[in-house]
Parts: C-alpha cells; structure tokens; sequence
C-alpha cells in the first residue's frame, strides 16, 4: 500500500501551481475506509496564502467528514534534488489532525524516508496545552 499511496501523491504533485517557487509537492492520505485523499501545494502572489500539499489532503479530508483516528497512512513527495518534509506549519497542523505515529512516507523519487509526525516534531505544542489555562 505505500507504494501505491506514494504513487498518489506523486500523482497530486501533477497538480501543484507553484509559478514563484517551481517547487512541486504532493500528498496523500490513506483513511481507514480505503479511500485515498490528495492535496498539492498551491502558490499565491501574497506568499501567506499558499497552501502547502499536505495541508490541502488533511483539510480536504476533514472536510469530507473524517477525523484524526480515519487516517492510516501519509505521502508527502516533492520534486526536490533534496529529500524534504513539511514545514513548520504543516507540522503543527499534523500534530494535531492526525494520529501521532501515522506513517509518514517522504519521497522526491531519488530516496525516501519513512517518519511519523511524533519524530518530526517530538514536543509538540496542542489541546493539552490549552486545556492548562
């Protein structure tokens, strides 16, 4: 299954808009169901309003009416020379939209890594925190 999701999300990177950075991403997310969601990063002239591609599949899923336990599996690929993984925003939102160790698959087709978001962000700020107030 993760070949085929890393296929998906290599697919979405298909779809990116990226005119400023030419820097394409993708994503995918496997629910529990079977159904794959996609997202790609998506610029805009006020750089504050891009939505990067990971952000895009979890908020279209959400929208779709699944939540943090739905989520089975994430792809995040890029067409980097380098291997990348989300950005600090897109940690932050994952930590709290997904399940902790969900596999987190990262690829630009040269190599890849396998991580969970408790790795890629091990104190991590959330509900917890705001419930100590």
């Amino acid at each position: 299954m993760k070949e085929k999701l890393l296929e998906k999300a290599f697919e979405a990177m298909g779809n990116a808009y990226a005119p400023y950075s030419n820097y394409h991403v993708g994503s995918a997310f496997l629910l529990n169901d079977g159904t794959i969601v996609i997202g790609a990063n998506i610029e805009n002239a006020s750089f504050g309003a891009t939505n990067c591609a990971e952000r895009s599949a979890v908020y279209a899923a959400y929208s779709q009416g699944y939540r943090q336990n739905d989520i089975q599996a994430v792809a995040i690929v890029t067409d980097g020379k380098i291997l990348a993984g989300p950005c600090g925003i897109c940690r932050q939102v994952l930590s709290e939209l997904i399940p902790g160790d969900c596999p987190i698959y990262l690829s630009n087709k040269k190599e890849s890594k396998d991580t969970t978001i408790n790795e890629l962000m091990p104190f991590q700020f959330g509900k917890k925190d705001l419930d100590e107030l």
